[in-house]
């Protein structure tokens, strides 16, 4: 697998080239970010009524500096957003779950009003394994050495890589409507690729993606979104998307997360192939969406942890948002018992 991996990031086109980019990188400005940016986070913002009784900070770890919301009490857990969102994706999940445990809802590294570090080599400074690291030491700072997990899209990805690396911190893990990305990338067809076109679009080396996305980023994150613009995600908390990608640096973090995905991550994931994550699982997928209508969830996940049960939801692959009552249902079981 890895002698496959894409590696057209690491091309070189001489000096000619190095030019260009050096004056393309200078013309895209502060929206799209560079390469070797390393803003600082946000001021956060955001309707204080999104999680009411919550706490709101930021939390310094050894990679950037992460922003998030904390509240409720009880045994811990920790919510991780996809893209394009950020920790609001859980507002109507983290107050009910509040009511019977800790709640910790975190911005992602690159997104929302977290910081948005350098790049690094192979794209590392946005794999899932630093990603990770990063909650695991929000969450010892917060005072919990072991804590449950869920993640969505991007975050179900960080969530699976803090299971693999840190065993005995992860107590139960919830992934909701990913397939493994080493699974992923193996399986890669027509209908997938098609569905997902912007994994692929992501992969161009920077800026050409960045430049794009900046000129029309409100059309590209209604397009990311698909039909759920306003049915399901009010235009209030779309705004809020839009203002966290225009603040500098956050398109380019974007696609280095998917530039990570698709590299460095490959490596790690290739690396823990014939390891299973061994908390208890619950996987959860859209029954209306792609995924659902196409894969067999369980059976592939049971190839990678040992101790799998799950179940399609009723929504499409934007579970939190159009089914957030069920949504809640399913964690409360799932990390009470």
């Amino acid at each position: 697998m890895q002698d496959r991996i894409i590696q057209h990031h690491e091309r070189t086109d001489g000096g000619n080239a190095l030019a260009r980019r050096d004056f393309l990188k200078s013309s895209v400005g502060a929206l799209a970010g560079g390469i070797g940016a390393t803003p600082a986070p946000a001021q956060p913002t955001g309707n204080p009524h999104w999680f009411p009784g919550f706490r709101r900070t930021q939390i310094e770890t050894s990679g950037t500096v992460i922003n998030l919301v904390v509240g409720g009490s009880g045994p811990p857990i920790l919510l991780l957003h996809g893209f394009p969102s950020s920790h609001i994706l859980w507002r109507k999940v983290g107050p009910e779950l509040a009511k019977d445990f800790t709640v910790v809802a975190a911005d992602l590294r690159g997104y929302g009003d977290s910081g948005r570090p350098a790049d690094g080599e192979n794209h590392f400074g946005y794999c899932k394994r630093a990603m990770a690291q990063d909650m695991v030491e929000v969450m010892a700072k917060l005072g919990f050495t072991r804590f449950a997990v869920a993640g969505h899209d991007r975050g179900g990805r960080v969530v699976h890589r803090m299971a693999l690396d840190h065993p005995d911190t992860v107590t139960k893990l919830v992934v909701m409507d990913i397939l493994p990305s080493y699974y992923t990338f193996e399986h890669v067809d027509r209908r997938f690729a098609t569905n997902n076109w912007y994994w692929f679009f992501l992969l161009e080396p920077s800026p050409f993606p960045e430049t794009m996305i900046a000129n029309s980023l409100e059309a590209y994150l209604k397009r990311s979104q698909a039909r759920l613009i306003p049915y399901v995600v009010p235009e209030e908390v779309f705004a809020e998307y839009v203002r966290g990608f225009r603040t500098a640096g956050a398109i380019h973090a974007y696609c280095e997360d998917y530039r990570a995905g698709a590299t460095i991550d490959l490596v790690h994931d290739e690396a823990d192939r014939h390891r299973k994550v061994a908390c208890p699982t619950l996987v959860l997928w859209g029954a209306r969406g792609f995924r659902g209508q196409n894969y067999d969830p369980l059976a592939i996940w049971r190839d990678y942890a040992s101790n799998v049960s799950g179940k399609g939801m009723p929504s499409g692959h934007h579970i939190v948002d159009e089914a957030p009552a069920e949504t809640v249902a399913e964690l409360r079981r799932f990390f009470a018992a």
